[in-house]
């Protein structure tokens, strides 16, 4: 498959395929969002929600959720904000998320099965990392939302002037609803 990918590429770029996709690395809508790596989002939210290329800054994670204050999605919307020139932050969850219920504990089971060792993993334990937490998922796209609302308006390196707002969007129709976060 990566064959593929490969020469599609090389054939895009040969025949100026990026052209109409040239922009700048500054968001035109001063706009970073937080959302799932989940495919069926890859066309619908930009269509959804009506968002070309050069638009925002688009960072997708499992869950669209900060499973560490200083991780790299804490840093990548800290220098959006701070050297691109975003203003506002969505948070964007969506329905029929894979994280949603997802189990930590089933999970370290499945690296077992793929042959990480107990012994590595007890290592990750005893280093002060909760595995099943940082492996699980959440009770519901609402309650993922609100709470990472809440870790990026609490963060201490946060400027108090940015604009943060969290949505659900329907997986199937692209509706976006806002989460009341307060």
């Amino acid at each position: 498959m990566i064959e593929q990918i490969m020469e599609y590429n090389k054939k895009f770029v040969e025949n100026k395929g990026y052209e109409p996709y040239i922009t700048s690395k500054y968001p035109d809508k001063k706009i970073a969002i937080l959302t799932c790596m989940d495919t069926r989002l890859v066309e619908l939210l930009p269509a959804a929600l009506g968002i070309k290329n050069g638009d925002v800054k688009l960072i997708k994670n499992a869950g669209g959720v900060i499973t560490h204050p200083y991780g790299s999605v804490m840093r990548s919307i800290l220098v959006g904000i701070l050297e691109l020139g975003v203003e506002e932050v969505m948070v964007i969850a969506h329905t029929d998320c894979g994280v949603q219920g997802m189990d930590g504990g089933e999970l370290i089971e499945k690296l077992i099965e793929r042959g990480i060792s107990r012994e590595h993993i007890d290592i990750i334990r005893h280093s002060g990392i909760d595995l099943e937490k940082w492996l699980g998922g959440f009770e519901s796209p609402e309650i993922s939302v609100k709470e990472t609302v809440k870790s990026l308006k609490n963060h201490p390196l946060m400027p108090k002037d940015v604009r943060i707002s969290g949505y659900i969007i329907d997986s199937v129709t692209g509706e976006l609803t806002r989460v009341e976060t307060e």
